[in-house]
């Protein structure tokens, strides 16, 4: 058989087992804000391939609308907090991180930080209640044939209910503070001589004293979190299997963890086989952007463009806060998109416009190569 012949009849024998195979039924942990936002267009792509997707929805979710049209389905819990209390909680931590830090000394900080983290894995808990304690939605979930979870680790169980579900679990984070889950759970070998760790500051150019500090970095962050998350964790997941267990361990179980970043913004680094790094996975290709939006950035000329935005969570901020940063934002040369949907600052340039939406994905694909953007 000639070259010709044998790759067609390879080809022919590829396209048959593809026609023939079936997708997967892939259960996803619940999660909130732009880890939510991050996730959708994953799920999307794996519903273009072939898969089943559903997803666990909290009855206090604050992103995931089920009256937007989706391919992916949901599987409702009810969470025993109302969605008024958790929006409290995130606007007490949101004035926390950007008015009342600056005026603490660190001793104060890190006692308030400890406070809030305490109770937001109280309410972890609740909604982690909410699944494993709820005999109707175990029942769907055990009847549902699942081939595999995937989820974000920022909300505690998904490991927990992975394994009494008897399957894989494939997690998708960015990083964790100082790595503690990285270096603790997965093993993930980081030498405090030359890996800075996450949230530290430094880099990998160290001097003596920077390499002291890094490794007293690690070691407060270990301490802190074993004590306020740790501890409570393993409480929890003990009372739930019936034996003692440590939540660490089981979270090292995964199979795979995704990191959602390029290899090429890391810190040089040892890594696992089962650490992949997705960054950009979440990209898509441009859509057009709105007529008013794209007339503005076309009168960038070389200049360019300047997106900024406070995260998915941070809508509104003080009246003071809003003028200095248009203030700021009006003296630089480029176009400015700004996500902001407070009232409008008094100090606004003519370079800036505000929005309550920003395309970001839109903008990057459309201006990546042909303008200066920055972020």
């Amino acid at each position: 058989m000639k070259l010709g012949q044998r790759l067609s009849v390879s080809v022919l024998l590829l396209l048959c087992v593809t026609w023939g195979a079936n997708g997967g039924n892939i259960l996803v942990w619940y999660t909130e804000g732009s880890h939510w936002i991050n996730m959708k267009p994953v799920l999307e792509t794996l519903i273009d391939r072939g898969h089943q997707v559903t997803v666990l929805l909290p009855s206090t979710s604050m992103f995931m609308d089920t009256s937007e049209p989706s391919r992916f389905g949901y599987e409702p819990f009810n969470v025993s907090v109302t969605i008024e209390r958790i929006e409290e909680f995130f606007e007490e931590y949101l004035r926390f991180s950007m008015y009342e830090m600056d005026h603490m000394s660190y001793l104060q900080l890190y006692i308030r930080y400890m406070d809030l983290m305490k109770v937001d894995l109280q309410y972890s808990l609740k909604y982690l209640d909410g699944v494993l304690k709820s005999e109707t939605v175990m029942k769907k979930l055990k009847e549902g044939k699942y081939d595999l979870l995937l989820a974000d680790p920022i909300y505690p169980g998904s490991d927990l209910l992975a394994e009494i579900l008897g399957i894989p679990l494939v997690f998708t984070l960015r990083f964790s503070l100082a790595y503690n889950w990285e270096r603790h759970c997965g093993q993930l070998p980081a030498p405090p001589s030359f890996v800075p760790g996450a949230m530290s500051k430094l880099t990998d150019k160290m001097d003596f004293s920077e390499r002291v500090w890094n490794f007293l970095f690690y070691t407060l962050q270990d301490i802190v979190i074993d004590d306020v998350i740790w501890k409570e964790v393993d409480k929890y997941y003990s009372e739930v299997k019936g034996t003692p267990t440590s939540a660490c361990e089981m979270m090292g179980r995964a199979d795979i963890w995704l990191i959602r970043t390029y290899w090429d913004f890391e810190f040089p680094r040892p890594f696992l086989p089962n650490f992949k790094f997705v960054g950009g996975i979440h990209c898509r290709p441009a859509k057009p952007l709105p007529e008013d939006m794209e007339e503005f950035v076309q009168t960038s000329g070389d200049a360019g463009i300047v997106v900024f935005t406070l995260g998915s969570f941070i809508k509104n901020i003080t009246t003071e806060k809003g003028n200095m940063i248009a203030s700021a934002l009006a003296q630089i040369p480029q176009k400015v998109l700004w996500r902001y949907s407070g009232e409008k600052p008094a100090t606004l340039g003519a370079n800036t416009r505000i929005y309550d939406w920003i395309p970001q994905n839109d903008l990057l694909g459309k201006f990546s190569f042909h303008k200066s953007l920055q972020q």
